[in-house]
């Protein structure tokens, strides 16, 4: 270790350097105290942010060929409907709301009317529910154009009603201007339960009901595009 002078002493000069030892010389030329790295010059770019950051060198340059990005690869396809047993399905009337203007929605639900049935539980709060809504809207279309006789059915779980009416006349021409509506009490209770659904169920969910009036179906959560295939599947939708 370097002895620290006495203030009277010269501290520069070619003298100052000959009167060391020459050990002290070499080490102040290629060495630190304890033999710790000598420290680098800073750098701001972007390559020693990134090292600094993830502890690991960057070892792809911006803007060269080798820095792209892979286009990302397709999910695959859900069996969002398989494995399930059929069971009875609903029974009973519903509260309806409609915009101004809109047809109004018969108050019992034609379970087992020969054809399938889309139950779509959403609420004006529910984020997924509305992004769907165009999706779900498309693909009935599609359905009944593939040889699928099958209605779709929007419930609202909405508690708050001026909302719900207030998300259904912002509605363009067509979009949703009419719901079946469960508000919370006991005949959403009963009518949930016979869908093995909890009171309040995370939206949207999705039931099916067959032709025969039964529960052929559940899927919790919003749908995707890639599940079209293998829902038209399940309905026998004609290729």
């Amino acid at each position: 270790m370097m002895t620290s002078r006495h203030p009277s002493e010269p501290s520069t000069g070619l003298g100052a350097a000959l009167a060391l030892p020459v050990s002290v010389v070499l080490c102040l030329a290629g060495c630190s105290e304890g033999n710790a790295p000598v420290p680098q010059a800073v750098s701001t770019s972007r390559n020693n942010a990134v090292i600094a950051a993830s502890g690991k060198p960057n070892t792809t340059v911006a803007n060269s060929p080798s820095a792209t990005t892979a286009t990302p690869a397709k999910s695959p396809p859900r069996d969002v409907c398989g494995g399930q047993k059929e069971r009875p399905g609903p029974r009973g009337s519903l509260k309806t709301k409609a915009a101004a203007g809109a047809g109004e929605l018969p108050t019992t639900i034609a379970f087992g009317a020969g054809k399938w049935l889309w139950l779509n539980f959403w609420a004006a709060w529910c984020g997924p529910c509305k992004e769907e809504m165009p999706r779900l809207l498309a693909w009935q279309e599609k359905l009944r154009k593939a040889g699928v006789l099958i209605d779709l059915a929007f419930v609202s779980l909405d508690d708050d009603e001026r909302q719900l009416e207030r998300f259904l006349d912002g509605q363009p021409a067509a979009g949703v201007r009419a719901s079946y509506w469960l508000p919370e009490g006991g005949t959403r209770t009963t009518f949930l339960s016979s869908l093995n659904l909890k009171d309040s169920p995370e939206l949207p969910v999705q039931a099916l009901i067959s032709p025969a009036g039964q529960l052929a179906c559940t899927v919790q959560g919003a749908v995707e595009d890639r599940d079209y295939e293998p829902m038209a599947a399940f309905l026998g939708a004609k290729k």
